[in-house]
């Protein structure tokens, strides 16, 4: 089904006049938003419908705090205060689930003897489906707030131990206010950044 392109205000709450937060209100991110979310992002397109990303939504005091822990100087306040951090994972033995999620072909023989491919879609994928759960976020309504500054190793021993899923990267969720809000950075024009062969 192909569909309408969107309006103005869709594109503007989705690209133009969306931005990453540094600050948060104390409007409340239920449950039923996440699952809410999750619901949206997991209808993205995955190579092979791999679906290698895993989510841990940090809510708690006790584990925001115990995140907090583990991120640079910069991006300690922002875990502390968002709503929720979600912890964007990726589960390395995601072909696992292939004949399952991908019925149509022996996929899972495509990755079970090639660790290196199996890296390399696990991180690819995932860091599509965060990128998804962004703009998903967006499109409910929410702000979001993705980072990079953190201690991987420590987020995996904490949140992923015992498991075949290591860290992507970390992303703030709720309502951001302007408090810390930087100016709009600049962007690439089209010239500088595509081309059309």
């Amino acid at each position: 089904m192909s569909g309408s392109p969107l309006g103005d205000a869709a594109l503007d709450q989705l690209f133009r006049e969306a931005r990453t937060y540094n600050s948060w209100s104390d409007a409340p991110v239920s449950d039923a938003d996440l699952r809410a979310l999750y619901d949206l992002v997991k209808m993205g397109p995955t190579s092979a419908n791999a679906s290698p990303a895993r989510f841990v939504f940090v809510k708690s005091a006790e584990g925001r705090e115990k995140l907090a822990g583990f991120v640079g100087p910069n991006n300690k306040d922002k875990v502390l205060t968002a709503p929720v951090t979600v912890i964007i994972g990726m589960e390395m033995n995601f072909h696992e689930r292939l004949p399952e999620l991908f019925p149509h072909a022996d996929a899972r023989s495509w990755f079970a003897h090639n660790d290196e491919l199996r890296r390399e879609t696990a991180f690819r994928n995932s860091a599509l489906q965060g990128a998804y759960l962004i703009l998903a976020a967006r499109a409910l309504g929410f702000d979001t707030g993705p980072m990079s500054g953190f201690a991987k190793p420590l987020v995996d021993a904490a949140f992923f131990a015992g498991t075949t899923i290591e860290t992507n990267f970390i992303c703030t969720l709720g309502k951001g206010t302007t408090e810390k809000l930087f100016g709009r950075s600049p962007r690439l024009s089209f010239e500088d950044a595509a081309q059309i062969v």
